[in-house]
């Protein structure tokens, strides 16, 4: 089935040899109001067919279907189409192999018995936020975005891969700018300030400095926590700056520093002010803090998994509904910029 074309509605494809749920994911989609089902196939080589065809912004596939399976379909598709692909499947050992394929989620997909039109509200919600992130952002978007968040705060987590992708960053933010940033990076014990002293050689347009307790931030300079010290934001002076604070409060999921602790008191005390970004890393650690910033009005970049050494950590805030937008990591310093009004 072919259908209409909305220019203000999600164009979504649906794959699925089952025609029964074919029929009940159409009807729910198309209820719901946000979406244009552009086409509703039986296997993943009509499904390729239809993005090659028409502007698609999302693809629901099963897995296992006749012609190409649902990992193919997710590979050419998330590969060559760049349009994200949610893989819904009964067999949740499948999951991982699907993330590796390029597919943005993984959707548990109830039995037929239990497959109706109220059990999928979950699917249809992430599916829309699933596309406001990953869909390019427009100059109009940008523009927007831009003047309903007068942005005062960036932190950066990273874990492995972090020092190079977050040098390229720093250098790509240019001279002068006027935010204060918090980072945390995973990293070895007494590794920490040889870190910070290679980033002051790497990136002279910004400097950075090794976090201590009770210190005032100031915009314009990177703050790194210390190898095996919590770092969290503790209070904000009256002229704006923010207080950090150390900690040698429990590790959380096995790290310290974690990049959540600091997320979430970014969040706390800057609300819609706090701009968050997660780039490479082994592991979940940073993905609950962006989700806390953007439950409270901020904005988050997750680092894609293009560009990324290891994807677990971006790929976990994606998951979770997190990450306000999705970028490769060249793009993210412009972006920083055209958000703290610097382009």
């Amino acid at each position: 089935m072919i259908g209409s074309m909305n220019d203000e509605k999600i164009k979504i494809v649906i794959a699925d040899d089952s025609a029964i749920i074919r029929g009940i994911l159409e009807k729910a989609f198309s209820q719901s109001g946000d979406f244009d089902i552009v086409a509703s196939v039986s296997n993943g080589r009509k499904a390729v067919d239809a993005v090659s065809e028409h502007p698609i912004d999302l693809v629901i596939s099963d897995i296992d279907m006749p012609e190409m399976n649902g990992i193919e379909t997710a590979k050419i598709i998330s590969s060559t189409h760049n349009i994200p692909v949610i893989i819904f499947s009964e067999n949740p050992e499948l999951k991982k192999q699907a993330l590796d394929a390029g597919a943005v989620l993984f959707e548990n997909k109830p039995p037929l018995s239990a497959f109706k039109i109220e059990n999928l509200e979950g699917l249809i919600s992430r599916a829309k936020t699933c596309v406001k992130k990953i869909r390019p952002v427009t100059h109009e978007e940008k523009t927007r975005t831009h003047h309903t968040h007068n942005f005062k705060i960036v932190v950066l987590g990273a874990s492995t891969g972090g020092p190079t992708a977050v040098q390229e960053v720093l250098c790509g933010l240019g001279n002068n700018f006027n935010l204060p940033i918090i980072y945390v990076q995973h990293i070895d014990i007494g590794s920490d300030q040889k870190m910070v002293d290679w980033f002051n050689s790497e990136c002279p347009n910004i400097t950075m400095h090794l976090a201590k307790d009770g210190q005032e931030a100031k915009p314009g300079h990177i703050y790194m926590a210390p190898a095996d010290r919590h770092l969290i934001i503790d209070f904000i002076r009256s002229n704006g700056n923010p207080i950090l604070k150390l900690t040698d409060e429990p590790e959380e999921r096995f790290l310290r520093p974690a990049v959540n602790k600091l997320f979430r008191s970014a969040a706390k005390l800057y609300g819609n002010t706090c701009l968050g970004v997660l780039m490479t890393g082994m592991g979940q650690d940073g993905a609950e803090g962006c989700k806390m910033i953007v439950d409270n009005g901020g904005y988050t970049i997750a680092e894609s998994e293009k560009t990324c050494a290891v994807f677990g950590m971006p790929a976990a805030a994606i998951e979770m509904g997190a990450a306000s937008e999705v970028l490769p990591r060249n793009e993210i310093a412009s972006r920083i910029r055209t958000l703290s009004w610097m382009d």
